[in-house]
């Protein structure tokens, strides 16, 4: 076998292979020999088929798979010989014919780079801490009796945590919202669905009531032609409910699978669970910090381009409705973003190849375990997880980058961060 390699950028590669035509042959030879002994065909005796039938009828799907074959088995050995680092599979091209007694294909693809010396000890890393106290388990009590409450109509001026139901019209200018009769809506006043101003002009009146209040929009409201203007909003209260919170007893406790109803045992199982999502905010937000801190300290390093275009577009798919595929521009715009990505990935791999860190087999089990505590038959999501390599390989990639983050924060000049835990589960601004 001859090969040659061509750098036709900066890390595109073109392979150029040539091996023996005779190889080729004598594989196709073999395989309708082996297919003449096995096959089975109308008017033929098992294993009595002729090489000459099998020639006829599979010799350009056998000559297709045996190319194919030689062509898989000749770039893996010429990547080792070269150490060449492939991204992706390659485009190939090839005639798959003979030319002067050799069968010629090229491989056009994109290599590794070629890594610096990561400094981590430079890197300044804020490591946040934080952990649960009794008064976050009360708040999560709190929150779940507030999802399960119930409402009651009463006969009185709205407040605060009622439920009211009401018809509406705005006029700002020559614009009418709707264009004609009312609108209907609803909302818990207090509870943040409606902006503060509509709340307050909504607070201490009665079903049945009828009356218009001047009311500030918010500037990123929906409706454009009302946004950042004060409207005249004439309402009509069509009722309004009180809230009923259950008591957090045993009938409200075995709703969350705890069939004993004990109190005790109940706040044991929101702690966990609260530590449990703590434990995944505060991993994630270190992991984000590294990889913030790697890219930006190698922000020139060269990146295969392949890579860099589908982190774009997988950060462009998520700003559209789901099935839809992200307008180009939205792919454009991402680019600079999918580079850094990129780039932080990459270098957290070669740390984790350059330390030798071996994926920690009780914190994959520990992080599955997890997963499937959040579902109620929580043995079929882990054999779920041990049936589809695809999943297994992506939750073993996560993990592997828990520890790199870790291995990072342990040499890098880290400082502790305390935080509480609602300031921990704060959505981070990108």
């Amino acid at each position: 076998m001859q090969f040659s390699v061509e750098n036709v950028g900066k890390l595109e590669r073109k392979l150029t292979v040539k091996f023996p035509a005779e190889r080729f042959e004598s594989q196709v030879s073999q395989r309708i020999a082996e297919m003449s002994r096995t096959v089975r065909l109308k008017g033929f005796r098992p294993g009595k088929v002729p090489a000459t039938v099998i020639q006829q009828r599979f010799g350009a799907q056998v000559r297709g798979e045996v190319l194919s074959d030689l062509i898989g088995s000749t770039l893996r050995e010429a990547f080792e010989k070269e150490n060449l680092r492939p991204v992706a599979n390659p485009a190939i091209d090839t005639t798959g014919k003979p030319e002067n007694g050799e069968i010629a294909y090229t491989a056009t693809f994109e290599v590794m780079p070629e890594f610096p010396e990561i400094d981590v000890a430079s890197l300044e890393i804020s490591r946040p801490t934080a952990e649960v106290t009794d008064a976050d388990i009360e708040k999560m009590i709190e929150t779940l009796r507030q999802q399960r409450r119930s409402f009651d109509e009463v006969d009185r001026p709205s407040a605060e945590g009622d439920f009211v139901m009401f018809e509406y019209s705005a006029v700002a200018g020559d614009y009418r919202f709707p264009n004609e009769g009312l609108e209907r809506a609803g909302s818990v006043i207090g509870s943040g669905t409606l902006f503060k101003a509509l709340d307050s002009a909504l607070t201490g009146h009665k079903a049945g009531e009828e009356f218009e209040s001047d009311v500030e929009f918010p500037a990123d409201f929906r409706n454009e032609q009302l946004a950042g203007k004060t409207a005249k909003v004439s309402f009509k209260i069509v009722k309004v409910q009180q809230a009923n919170l259950p008591e957090v007893d045993a009938a409200f406790i075995e709703l969350f699978g705890i069939t004993d109803g004990d109190v005790a045992t109940f706040r044991k199982e929101v702690r966990s669970n609260l530590e449990r999502e703590l434990k995944a905010a505060l991993m994630g937000r270190l992991k984000s910090q590294v990889a913030e801190k790697l890219a930006t300290a190698h922000s020139e390093l060269e990146v295969p381009n392949l890579m860099v275009q589908s982190e774009a577009r997988s950060l462009a798919t998520g700003s559209v409705p789901r099935g839809q595929q992200p307008p180009q521009q939205l792919v454009d715009a991402a680019m600079p973003a999918a580079r850094m990505r990129v780039i932080a990935g990459l270098l957290m791999g070669e740390i984790a190849r350059k330390q030798e860190l071996k994926l920690d087999r009780s914190r994959l089990a520990e992080q599955l375990a997890a997963i499937a505590s959040t579902y109620e038959e929580p043995e079929k999501v882990i054999e779920l997880y041990n049936g589809d390599p695809q999943l297994m390989s992506g939750l073993q990639n996560r993990v592997m980058e828990d520890q790199v983050a870790e291995w990072v924060a342990e040499h890098a000049n880290t400082t502790a961060q305390n935080l509480s835990f609602d300031e921990v589960m704060r959505p981070v601004s990108a």
